[in-house]
């Protein structure tokens, strides 16, 4: 018996080693076909929410995309496997593609990274591909690679150029995001003080938020870092340099499956096999689908600069180099070489003058990229000038013998003039971009009614209905009612309430109420279900009491799944026959058992002076012991006894709390708009948005209300609605108290 490795001969058995190849060109079909999902479902974002710039949402560059993608061309860096059919020979053509096609799907991706994402992203793709091009030339020098030489020479060369105008193009983002960040403070502070203008009387709340919005979204969007990118003069060069590689793959192609007698192919047969063909297969799909984004950036570029399409007075001429292109180059230059541990004079100079030597040719690349980049958006305009223009009077010429083409005077004199806002001073553009602010600025007016209408559809009705119980007129009185003043504490410390606590632990409690029907339960839990995404909305709008927040999902979960808080049953306890009285008490004592056995158990240390580092479970049990012997205080004089009374009051106390809560959504809505990163402000004003048209009638029926004179910061925060409650009440009980302080009922929040 031989070696392992050795046939019985002695002789290197290579056969054996090529038998796992087939399996291995799945492998690479796989990858090239996850590549075309990734490419596809961006293609399919884009066009189902009108971005025909086509944000990357899930084919970005990055350390996972980079893997996949280097699995996927692996046959352009496979040296030395034969290749002999025109299939393999196409497959190599196509792996080489498809780098062309990645780098220029995912430009606008760019806008996403973080300044050291940036670089280990740069570095990994440029290895990538100098690896690939390295290895291309090594193959088509051994005879690997022998048929469509001069496509691969042009995909080679269009892989280089796509590298150099992706790296150049990662130096712009940094300083685009300072130049926009400054900006869109700017724009932001003049739209605030636009919508504190007094305007006409009676204005309501939600048409005031929603002009406000729109102002947010048109800022929000035009400088999301992604759409700059996408709009940019080197992403579109870039589309156009794509599309040229999926060409250059095509014509092979068609030359081999249309021409195949004008090829001479060695015989044999690749140690791939029969895999080779779904290689094939799957990479010209995804370089079909992937090119579609690239070259739609680039034909509605030249079609906006096209001078038959009625925009513009002529083509555009500005081959001016703006600042920002180089800004940051400029600032590596002007910066000392202090990181550097040298401290001989002499050799400080040379690494100095190398260094500006250095930076000012990577200017002049950069210049001659950007000069590139727009010769190419010239050459394309000048060319497709011309089809565009024969479109154009193809069109008119047909609807001259449409029998119906009265249709065009839809939008024509006789229409009702559009009476919408001018948005344009609030459109974020760079230097060289104000040919495109009327265009951004028509395309994305209407975003915010579109979503602010579809969001309408799906008003949350069972929420409405119990906000129906809140007592704003009474200083929404369940605030207090829940957790009485009275109880004492379980320690020194006492953990402050929290909104989504609160109401999940008084709806727990009201699923344990006995002889309560089946639909009123569900009522109240489905619409503590849909105020509860508000409240959490809230609460992180300001990162405080984030362990209550996560004490309240986590009791939450368990109640609306199985019908639990921690260890006990509601259920159960429901059906035993208890009277109210009982239930509340075993919920209280098991809630305290919780406590004291941490409290026993970490006696020595300090976690119990700092009640926000209790644990999750230890935050629950105090909430709940807390609204338990409130409950029992009041047992008597309020006649809990009945279990509808008792259910029927938690159901206000709920009502209130949520109400009180739900009185912060303007802010919320605000501050969503203002806080995020440039990187998502985009997205958190739509959130705005939708939350807006889901809450409208939320928000005019709490407008309607009288609301306590708090701050912006206070009302966000239960126990200042409780101080400022039993502070009114102290003031009450004392002599000539109506004159020193007014009522909740008297004192009204002024809604700018």
């Amino acid at each position: 018996m031989g070696k392992l490795g050795c046939g019985i001969d002695g002789v290197l058995n290579e056969a054996k080693f090529s038998e796992p190849l087939p399996w291995i060109g799945v492998y690479i079909a796989a990858a090239s076909l996850a590549c075309a999902l990734a490419m596809a479902a961006d293609v399919i974002h884009g066009f189902r929410h009108s971005k025909l710039w086509f944000p990357c949402k899930l084919f970005t560059i990055n350390a996972t995309s980079l893997t996949i993608i280097a699995v996927a061309v692996k046959l352009s860096v496979d040296l030395n496997t034969p290749m002999p059919r025109g299939q393999d020979q196409l497959a190599k053509l196509s792996s080489a593609a498809l780098i062309c096609t990645v780098m220029g799907n995912s430009m606008p991706s760019l806008g996403t990274m973080e300044n050291k994402e940036i670089l280990s992203n740069l570095v990994a793709l440029g290895i990538l591909v100098i690896t690939v091009v390295v290895n291309i030339c090594i193959q088509l020098g051994t005879g690997v690679i022998y048929v469509f030489v001069l496509e691969q020479a042009i995909i080679m060369f269009l892989m280089l150029v796509l590298l150099l105008v992706f790296s150049f193009s990662a130096l712009t983002v940094p300083t685009i995001k300072r130049y926009l960040e400054l900006k869109y403070k700017k724009k932001y502070e003049m739209a605030q003080k636009e919508c504190s203008m007094p305007k006409e009387s009676g204005q309501p709340l939600v048409d005031k938020l929603r002009e406000a919005l729109m102002k947010y979204w048109m800022m929000a969007h035009t400088c999301s870092p992604q759409f700059v990118m996408g709009r940019s003069v080197t992403c579109t060069a870039s589309g156009a340099l794509c599309l040229l590689s999926a060409a250059t793959l095509a014509e092979a192609m068609v030359r081999f499956y249309v021409m195949r007698g004008s090829f001479e192919f060695c015989k044999g047969d690749s140690d791939y096999k029969w895999s080779i063909n779904l290689v094939l297969l799957t990479q010209a799909v995804a370089v079909g689908l992937g090119t579609i984004a690239p070259a739609m950036r680039w034909f509605l570029a030249i079609n906006f600069r096209c001078p038959t399409r009625g925009r513009k007075k002529g083509c555009d001429s500005n081959y001016k180099l703006e600042e920002y292109w180089i800004k940051a180059l400029v600032e590596m230059k002007e910066c000392p070489l202090s990181n550097i541990p040298i401290h001989h004079p002499q050799c400080r100079r040379i690494l100095h003058d190398a260094k500006i030597k250095l930076l000012n040719l990577c200017i002049g690349i950069q210049a001659g990229i950007v000069f590139m980049s727009k010769v190419i958006r010239f050459v394309s305009v000048y060319f497709m000038g011309t089809i565009l223009l024969c479109y154009d009077h193809g069109r008119d010429w047909l609807m001259k013998f449409t029998p119906n083409n009265s249709i065009r005077n839809d939008s024509g004199p006789e229409s009702p003039p559009n009476y919408k806002q001018d948005l344009s001073r609030f459109v974020l553009h760079l230097e060289g971009e104000d040919a495109l602010v009327d265009l951004m600025m028509k395309e994305n007016r209407d975003a915010t009614d579109y979503w602010w209408r579809k969001a309408k559809k799906r008003q949350p009705k069972h929420l409405m209905e119990l906000l129906e119980l809140s007592r704003p007129s009474e200083g929404f009185k369940g605030l207090t009612e829940f957790d009485s003043f009275k109880v004492p504490p379980l320690d020194t410390e006492e953990a402050p309430n929290c909104w989504s606590l609160s109401l999940v632990t008084l709806t727990s409690i009201a699923f344990a109420v006995p002889n309560i029907d089946g639909y009123s339960v569900k009522h109240l839990i489905t619409g503590v279900n849909e105020g509860l995404v508000y409240v959490r909305s809230i609460e992180h709008m300001h990162g405080k009491l984030v362990n209550n927040g996560k004490a309240a999902d986590i009791v939450w979960l368990s109640v609306e799944l199985y019908h639990r808080w921690l260890n006990v049953d509601l259920r159960k306890l429901s059906l035993q026959g208890k009277s109210t009285k009982e239930i509340l008490e075993v919920l209280s004592d098991s809630a305290k058992n919780i406590f004291m056995e941490f409290k026993k158990n970490n006696a020595n240390l300090c976690l119990m002076d700092n009640p926000s580092k209790w644990p999750i479970k230890v935050l629950a049990a105090n909430s709940m012991y807390r609204i338990s012997q409130s409950l029992l205080l009041d047992y008597k004089d309020k006649n809990y006894e009945t279990s509808e009374r008792l259910f029927e009051a938690i159901r206000v106390m709920v009502s209130d709390i949520l109400a009180a809560c739900l009185t912060n959504l303007q802010c919320f809505i605000s501050i969503k708009c203002s806080t995020s990163a440039i990187e998502e402000r985009e997205e958190s004003v739509r959130h705005a948005a939708h939350v807006l048209g889901k809450t409208e009638k939320v928000l005019k029926h709490l407008h309607q209300k009288s609301l306590p004179g708090l701050t912006p910061d206070q009302m966000a925060v239960m126990d200042e609605w409780r101080s400022l409650y039993k502070l009114n009440s102290s003031l009450c009980d004392t002599p000539h108290s109506e004159l020193s302080s007014p009522t909740p009922r008297e004192v009204y929040l002024i809604i700018d």
